[in-house]
C-alpha cells in the first residue's frame, strides 16, 4: 500500500543500519522525541499505580480495566480457534471480570493465552505510542479486534458500550492535530495493558490462590507445578514483552515528532487538518 510506503522505508533502513556495534548502540540510545515518550510512559506508570488503589479515583481508570480485560478474553478467544475450538461468547463484567465460553481446543494454550496475549497485545501498542503512522495502524488493527469481539459478546450490553466509548476516544484524537493525541492514548492503552497483566497475575496468583484463577485451571491441568510457578512464569514472560516493547519503539522509530506527523499526514489524514 502507497500509504505506508514511509513505514517500510524506516523499518528498511533500520536493517540496513544495524550491522556493526556502534551502529546498534546508537540506535538504542533514545533521540529528544523518544525521551518525551519514555518520560509519558514513566508518567502513565506512575499514575496507574497511584489510581489504582484509590478507591474514589479509581473509576478513572474503569473504562480501561475493561478494555484490558476484553484483551484477556479475546487472547482466549483467538487461541481457542487457533486450536480449533468453537467459541460461543465473551462477557465482560462490571466487576472488572470476564469469561470466554467455548469448548474442544488445546487447554494448555487457551488457558495462558489470556494473561499472554493481553501483555502481548499491550506490548505491542506501547512499541506503537513511538510513532504516530505506527500508532494509525495498531488503531485499525484494533478495529478489527473490537469486530470480534462484538461478534461474541453481541449478547452482553457492557463491551458494546466499552467499545463505542473506546472507538469514540481513538476517532477524536485521531483528528486532533495531525493525530499527534493519538500517539499518546495509544500508549495509555499499551501500559495500561501491561499493567494490569503484571498486577492481575500477582493477585491472583503470587500473592494468594484463586482457585478460578487460569493458573489455577492451567496447573490442575499440567499437573506438575502449583499455580504460583505458573503465575511467577507468566509473570516474567509479561515483564519481557514489556521491556521488548521499549526497546523495540527506541530502535525502530527514530522519527521526531515534525518528521511523524509528516509520515501520518499520508496515511488517513483527518480533513480539519
Amino acid at each position: 500500500m502507497p500509504a505506508l510506503a514511509p513505514l517500510e522505508a524506516r523499518l528498511a533502513d533500520l536493517a540496513a543500519r544495524a550491522d556493526s556495534p556502534g551502529q546498534i548502540q546508537a540506535l538504542l540510545t533514545p533521540n529528544h522525541t523518544q525521551e518525551v515518550t519514555l518520560i509519558v510512559a514513566s508518567v502513565y506508570v506512575l499514575v496507574i499505580a497511584i489510581l489504582w488503589h484509590i478507591p474514589i479515583l479509581s473509576w478513572i481508570l474503569y473504562p480501561f480495566k475493561l478494555l484490558t480485560v476484553g484483551f484477556h478474553e479475546m487472547s482466549h478467544a483467538f487461541a481457542g480457534l487457533m486450536t480449533c475450538a468453537k467459541i460461543y461468547s465473551i462477557e465482560l463484567d462490571p466487576d472488572e471480570g470476564g469469561a470466554t465460553q467455548m469448548s474442544g481446543g488445546i487447554s494448555w494454550i487457551t488457558l495462558p493465552a489470556g494473561y499472554l496475549g493481553s501483555s502481548f497485545i499491550g506490548a505491542c501498542l506501547i512499541t506503537c505510542g513511538f510513532d504516530i503512522l505506527a500508532s494509525k495502524i495498531a488503531c485499525l488493527v484494533l478495529a478489527v479486534f473490537f469486530l470480534f469481539t462484538l461478534w461474541w459478546a453481541r449478547r452482553n450490553w457492557l463491551s458494546w458500550l466499552l467499545i463505542l466509548l473506546m472507538s469514540g476516544l481513538i476517532v477524536l484524537f485521531w483528528l486532533v492535530k495531525n493525530s499527534v493525541a493519538l500517539r499518546y492514548f495509544v500508549l495509555f492503552i499499551g501500559v495500561m495493558s501491561c499493567m494490569y497483566v503484571l498486577w492481575d497475575v500477582i493477585d491472583d496468583t503470587i500473592a494468594r490462590k484463586v482457585n478460578t484463577s487460569d493458573a489455577s485451571q492451567f496447573a490442575h491441568v499440567c499437573g506438575c507445578c502449583p499455580s504460583q510457578v505458573w503465575g511467577f512464569f507468566w509473570l516474567l514472560i509479561a515483564a519481557a514483552f514489556f521491556a521488548a516493547a521499549i526497546i523495540v519503539g527506541i530502535i525502530a522509530f527514530k522519527q521526531d515528532d515534525v518528521a511523524q506527523q509528516a509520515a501520518a499526514r499520508t496515511f488517513l489524514p483527518s480533513p480539519f487538518q
